[in-house]
């Protein structure tokens, strides 16, 4: 069952719930049970694919957190006694890339936002991408990176991730991706030393943030990130109020005016109920901090 869906385009998300229901999330769509999978046979799929990456998944080692080995797609599971009955979350790598015409296109960005987002690459403005669970971040900083592939086709990417889920076809480009005991902050202290013109880092959760706003404002403009956060916030400031708390977990010192100074644009995707189920709510230009608050310009 769950290779069927595997084998759909459009679906992004499978996922089992100790109930024993699963649900599929297809693109630009909620969420919808689509059936049920009995606790053996969940057991048997987490089994077949530890066993395939040389690890197992037993009750004193609940949680497996890896890609299919078949197609790179993120696998989260987890067995008792952490949860009541097998579980797990299979998230699709992207079948294909977007361009940022398309998104024009299927009506999730406008014309001006999308000018915008190519004079802000083309300038090596950094960027970041602030949404909340579902909504696109990934599949958006996708399309940034084929513009930047076709304005900058010889620059030097390095691009960091937990789990690779950025898709990149430059000719002139580095994937680091963390490991058990090599975090995401050692890949960025790493990555300086590997001679990078721009830095894109998968979604920032960690202290990381702080070595990655220092990469961007040392030499290394034009960088794309991810940062969860809420994009409803009238002010627009969500997403860099969260990287205040990445930063926060290394260090007490205020970061506002740098973290003003590193991130240039700000690009609030969120998910709606109307087709296509995505849109970009606000393109920002960050003016500064006023000591007090972000300043913040709507462009597009």
């Amino acid at each position: 069952m769950v290779c069927g869906f595997l084998a759909e385009p459009d679906v992004v998300e499978i996922a089992l719930n100790p109930d024993g229901r699963l649900w599929v999330e297809r693109l630009g769509q909620e969420m919808m049970p689509v059936g049920t999978m009995s606790a053996s046979q969940a057991e048997s799929l987490m089994t077949t694919v530890a066993a395939a990456l040389r690890t197992t998944i037993t009750r004193d080692n609940p949680i497996l957190e890896c890609e299919l080995p078949f197609d790179g797609s993120r696998f989260e599971a987890l067995i008792p006694p952490v949860v009541a009955a097998p579980t797990f979350a299979i998230r699709r790598k992207a079948s294909r890339i977007f361009t940022l015409d398309e998104y024009v296109e299927r009506g999730i960005m406008t014309g001006c936002q999308r000018a915008v987002l190519v004079e802000a690459v083309a300038a090596r403005r950094n960027i970041l991408v602030v949404g909340g669970t579902g909504t696109g971040k990934t599949t958006l900083t996708n399309a940034l990176i084929k513009e930047i592939e076709r304005a900058t086709p010889h620059d030097r990417l390095i691009i960091i991730e937990d789990t690779v889920e950025l898709q990149c076809a430059a000719a002139n480009v580095v994937q680091l991706r963390t490991a058990e005991h090599v975090g995401m902050q050692r890949l960025l202290a790493a990555t300086m030393r590997l001679r990078p013109t721009r830095i894109l880092v998968g979604e920032t959760r960690g202290p990381e943030a702080l070595s990655m706003l220092k990469a961007w404002n040392t030499g290394h403009p034009g960088g794309v990130a991810t940062v969860h956060a809420n994009t409803s916030d009238s002010a627009g400031t969500a997403g860099l109020i969260r990287l205040e708390s990445l930063i926060a977990e290394a260090t007490a010192a205020s970061w506002q005016r740098r973290i003003a100074e590193a991130v240039n644009i700000i690009v609030n995707i969120e998910k709606t109920s109307a087709s296509p189920g995505r849109r970009i709510s606000a393109v920002l230009a960050v003016d500064g901090f006023d000591g007090t608050d972000y300043v913040l310009s709507q462009l597009g």
